[in-house]
């Protein structure tokens, strides 16, 4: 399968991440969305957005370029999602995410049912789930026969591990970070510590096949049909770490997906994450020249 007829769908939270100084689209499944849609793959969003003047810059942005909007629904009672982030003077992001918002409440209908049935790949998140409405909706959209990526994104206290266990269990893919990882790990009891070990632990416990631990800097670790592979990071100046693991996560699945070979895709998705953080915001442009360039450390 080529990457232009990779067909995906992302399904959750749509707001605006509020900097000090300007605000940008973000919100994790969106931020796969536009990433995998800049690396040729036709996708699409099923989120909510509020009636107001926020959702509608979202809409009009998103058609701008070239996303999918009929599955993105207009409240009249919750208000476009905002969150205040704060970065470090490492670049390293605080979130502030304000509550509720429109994408809390994502109603399903027919043609978000035929929009997933009809596509190759399923992406969903764990903070979606902070609210029963939008949870039920992606339990529903769970019962496709789709693959299905689960991008686990612990911001406190938005999550509970009863239900990121759930949402494990319906996984083919899960991406995570190290913290992330060895949280989730200690919380099923898991006897070890090491990334390796516990990364076999949750392929055992959950049944899925295929995972990937992100490292920041150090890079990453992937679990693909029972082998491990692995990059150790490619260095950069980094302006922000929003969005980096989203890009990271939409150029691994791009790749992994459309039949190119593990170590190639680790590589090429550490490239991509490593050029993200190296930029401000979530969604930065980037050329496939500067991800070559990295890679071969040219």
């Amino acid at each position: 399968m080529s990457s232009e007829k990779l067909k995906a769908t992302a399904f959750g939270e749509i707001l605006w991440d509020v900097f000090e100084n300007e605000k940008k689209i973000g919100g994790a499944p969106l931020n796969v969305a536009l990433r995998m849609k800049s690396l040729g793959c036709e996708v699409a969003v099923i989120s909510s957005v509020g009636n107001d003047e926020d959702g509608v810059a979202i809409l009009n942005e998103l058609k701008t370029l070239g996303v999918g909007t009929e599955v993105i629904l207009q409240s009249e009672t919750f208000p476009t999602g905002l969150v205040n982030v704060t970065l470090d003077k490492n670049g390293s992001a605080t979130y502030d995410i304000h509550y509720p918002a429109a994408w809390d409440k994502i109603e399903i209908n027919d043609l978000g049912q035929n929009l997933v049935n009809n596509s190759d790949v399923l992406i969903y998140g764990s903070l979606v789930c902070r609210d029963e409405v939008s949870r039920k909706s992606l339990e529903s959209l769970l019962q496709h026969k789709i693959y299905k990526v689960f991008d686990v994104n612990l911001r406190k206290p938005h999550y509970s591990h009863e239900i990121l266990e759930r949402l494990m269990m319906s996984a083919n893919f899960i991406k995570f970070n190290d913290d992330e990882m060895l949280e989730i790990a200690a919380a099923l009891q898991s006897p070890f510590t090491t990334l390796e070990d516990n990364i076999e632990f949750i392929a055992s416990r959950t049944n899925t096949s295929s995972i990937c631990v992100t490292k920041g800097k150090d890079g990453a670790l992937l679990l693909w049909e029972g082998k491990l592979y692995k990059n150790d990071g490619y260095p950069v100046q980094v302006a922000d770490t929003v969005g980096a693991g989203d890009s990271f996560l939409a150029a691994l699945i791009t790749s992994l997906l459309t039949g190119k070979l593990p170590q190639d895709s680790i590589d090429f998705a550490c490239a991509v994450g490593a050029l993200v953080a190296a930029s401000p915001g979530a969604n930065p442009v980037i050329s496939f020249g500067e991800i070559e360039k990295l890679i071969s450390g040219k």
